[in-house]
């Protein structure tokens, strides 16, 4: 696919023009970083980053059944949300694999699912095959609106700075509209970099109006436009799983370690007759987290041996630049999983010592 095939948000010719190194990422066309990837993940790991995450799938609910639909749909409990209130869940197929993880909003006139780029189109594809014995009428509203990111610890002074300081009084993971410098904006206390931070959603045509005033706003406080990039080290360092390494259609929740998200005795979702079936006779594999010896990084599909045996694979690995340890996630045997496990993985076919040790890796001061 050519660039000028890929999908554009609202900010692509401000990120062409200020230093932006572009790639094709899910479909849209996206930077992936402006300086240096460790550049920009150690200043959201102390002041703040500004991201453009308009890539991401923004998916509308109204009508009676909006609330019994995603129920359906979904892993968690919806019907237990409040109007304010984010719940991380995950849509499955009938055997349980993931789909996708998104996040479900409860806002005061709808429910908003945010979903992987890459599985957009999937996921809107998956809710039409389901939604017809439902009163719902949906909307998928990812062109229509822009999505920014503000993360890091400087987040909440960024926010009050542009009169929004009811944001500080925002729970981790709860949403609502507010006023952000003059404009109506969806404000939600979440984030995939394990920092405080913000997500805020407005139409498109006012996406390149807040993100200059954030940006301005933001520099007395040290901020800096980052890329993907550094969003895959930070979430890495907070052990988020990310879809098509430690999720897939072929890999379940219970599995991955997202017992919480998953809800069994709440509705009858899709994949819940299988995962019950898991619950009652797991897998076997479980996901870990490793330290390696030396700075070499262990890539995805990288085998994770005990002795002469196979025991497992990497799925994501980086070099920490918060830890200065390389790291990474991976799944193992139930039986080499507790901390502590002594391992070695296969680099490029020369073993590493590795450890299996305890996640997430790196975890915020409150």
């Amino acid at each position: 696919m050519s660039d000028t095939e890929l999908l554009q948000t609202p900010f692509h010719a401000w990120h062409a023009t200020n230093d932006g190194r572009m790639v094709e990422f899910g479909g849209w066309h996206m930077p992936v970083q402006y300086s240096t990837i460790v550049e920009e993940h150690n200043v959201v790991r102390n002041a703040a980053g500004l991201f453009d995450i308009s890539h991401m799938g923004r998916l509308r609910f109204s009508g009676d059944d909006a609330c019994s639909f995603l129920d359906y749909l979904l892993t968690n409990d919806v019907s237990k949300l409040q109007v304010g209130q984010v719940r991380y869940s995950l849509v499955c197929n009938e055997n349980g694999g993931v789909l996708d993880d998104v996040l479900v909003y409860r806002l005061p006139d709808c429910y908003m699912l945010v979903v992987n780029a890459s599985n957009r189109t999937k996921i809107v594809d998956w809710i039409g095959q389901h939604i017809s014995k439902f009163n719902v009428d949906f909307e998928d509203q990812t062109l229509s609106n822009a999505m920014i990111a503000v993360q890091g610890p400087k987040a909440v002074e960024i926010l009050a700075a542009l009169g929004a300081e009811t944001a500080s009084k925002h729970r981790y993971y709860s949403a609502s509209p507010m006023t952000v410098a003059g404009m109506d904006t969806l404000v939600s206390r979440t984030g995939y970099t394990g920092e405080d931070g913000f997500e805020l959603i407005v139409p498109s045509n006012a996406g390149m109006e807040l993100w200059n005033v954030l940006l301005e706003a933001g520099l007395p406080f040290g901020v800096q436009v980052c890329g993907l990039g550094c969003r895959d080290t930070l979430r890495l360092e907070a052990a988020m799983p990310l879809y098509g390494h430690e999720l897939n259609e072929d890999t379940d929740p219970l599995t991955a370690g997202l017992d919480f998200a998953v809800k069994l005795e709440a509705a009858d979702f899709l994949g819940r007759d299988a995962l019950i079936k898991i619950a009652e006779s797991p897998t076997g594999k479980v996901r870990v987290g490793l330290e390696l010896d030396g700075k070499r990084i262990a890539r995805e599909g990288a085998g994770i041996l005990s002795g002469e045996q196979s025991v497992g694979e990497v799925t994501s690995g980086t070099f920490s630049p918060t830890l200065q340890k390389a790291i990474a996630m991976g799944y193992v045997d139930a039986a080499g999983s507790e901390t502590g496990t002594e391992v070695e993985v296969d680099i490029r076919g020369k073993r590493h010592a590795a450890r299996v040790v305890n996640l997430p890796f790196y975890k915020r001061a409150k």
